[in-house]
């Protein structure tokens, strides 16, 4: 018989989260691969593990399998650990558990802590359903439309009514909330989930228009790791950016950009800084279609 491959959630901080069934199952395995084996040394060292490790990540993920499925195939266990948290999620290790099914060997997973799910439940957001994204593309362009088509499909009164659990990087935090309050509303609500389990853990919900000024009331919340937890639609808000836009169009085609935002804010009672961006995009638009002559 084969032997197993066990996908072993490790904790995002905290050890005291680190499971007894996932220390012996550590323990007992005949190779651990691991994510930075650097980093899961300090994990196993932790709990007394000294089984062989190696590493699989996102860089030897292809070259490193086949070994391992050698491994697995010659009756050995193997324990497939993340830096933290729950491996294949946003981490490497898909591949491996792929080609385990292929060959017929048994997966079993050893659940535990997940960065998502952790602060998918301390936002207190009522959703039914929920869309992991993880993290947005590096790029502002690609940024802003990722958020656009996760913004149209997560409306309340389309088929796909979900909160939308992001991850995020310190030194995009900044931009990508920003570019959250942009495309979803200043009044959408948001939960930021800053260095969950760890010392300077922060968990603050709030509206998207508030998010910027919560970072800035201290310099050390642009530090740590972040999961975004974006409530779901209200039920109001496809009409109003419905009617936005109309009286944008209308007013664009007398006013600039700038005019028709300020006095569509006046009109709809909508963030001007958002309707102005909106514009732009009206705007231009118009201008990449150009006049319709009626010719067909």
């Amino acid at each position: 018989m084969p032997g197993t491959l066990f996908v072993v959630a490790t904790p995002i901080g905290n050890l005291g989260d680190f499971s007894p069934r996932a220390v012996e199952v550590l323990k007992n395995a005949a190779l651990i691969a691991c994510e930075d084996t650097r980093t899961s040394r300090t994990l196993l060292a932790r709990f007394g593990i000294t089984t062989r490790s190696v590493a699989l990540h996102q860089h030897n993920e292809r070259a490193a399998v086949p070994a391992l499925i050698d491994t697995l195939r010659s009756n050995g266990d193997v324990a497939l650990i993340s830096d933290a948290g729950t491996p294949a999620v946003s981490d490497p290790g898909a591949r491996l558990v792929e080609q385990a099914h292929r060959a017929g060997i048994r997966v079993i997973p050893v659940p535990g802590p997940s960065a998502a799910i952790a602060a998918f439940s301390a936002s207190g957001f009522a959703a039914e359903q929920f869309l992991f994204a993880g993290f947005l593309p590096s790029s502002a362009t690609a940024r802003r439309k990722a958020i656009a088509a996760l913004e149209r499909g997560s409306e309340r009164g389309s088929e796909r009514d979900y909160a939308v659990i992001l991850y995020e990087a310190p030194h995009r935090i900044r931009a990508t909330l920003a570019d959250l309050a942009a495309g979803y509303g200043a009044d959408r609500e948001i939960a930021i989930g800053r260095e969950l389990t760890k010392k300077f853990e922060e968990i603050a919900r709030m509206p998207l228009g508030a998010a910027l000024g919560w970072l800035d009331q201290r310099a050390q919340r642009e530090q740590g790791e972040f999961v975004l937890v974006i409530a779901p639609g209200n039920g109001n808000r496809n009409s109003d950016a419905s009617d936005a836009d109309r009286v944008l169009a209308t007013l664009l085609e007398a006013l600039g950009p700038s005019d028709a935002a300020k006095l569509a804010a006046r009109l709809t009672g909508q963030a001007r800084k958002l309707l102005y961006a909106r514009a732009l995009e009206l705007a231009g638009r118009g201008r990449r279609q150009g006049p319709d002559t009626g010719a067909r």
